[in-house]
């Protein structure tokens, strides 16, 4: 996979783990409550969402409210559980909230299937 490509899958997956978040904490998301959340301006985050619907992980109602196809759903909760139990592996193994939440961000995107998968079992076990 080439570098440029790695970027932007990473940067979908923010976006997708982004939406999931604020669905949960807010029940609907629009572009400016993304803007906001990660610190971006309101036309890269337009940008972003037509990327996201075009590639069928998003969709957009009248009224501006986002939400999540079923494929973004699936990667959105998959990025969420990558990076929630990296981080907890990480305070497990006494990185401090802040820094493993940071750190978690960077590996989630990264990390092979197959460490990941020991970590879970690792983590779930204990």
């Amino acid at each position: 996979m080439s570098y440029i490509k790695h970027r932007a899958d990473e940067s979908l997956e923010d976006y997708l783990e982004t939406i999931l978040l604020l669905q949960k904490r807010m029940g609907h998301v629009r572009s400016i409550d993304i803007a906001t959340e990660m610190n971006f301006s309101k036309p890269s985050v337009s940008v972003a969402m037509k990327n996201l619907r075009e590639k069928g992980y998003i969709s957009m109602a009248d009224n501006g409210h986002i939400t999540l196809t079923e494929a973004g759903m699936q990667r959105a909760t998959n990025v969420l559980e990558r990076h929630t139990i990296l981080s907890n592996w990480l305070i497990s193994i006494g990185v401090s909230e802040e820094i493993a939440k940071q750190d978690a961000c960077k590996v989630e995107h990264d990390l092979s299937e197959e460490s990941f998968e020991a970590i879970k079992k690792m983590t779930c076990t204990s």
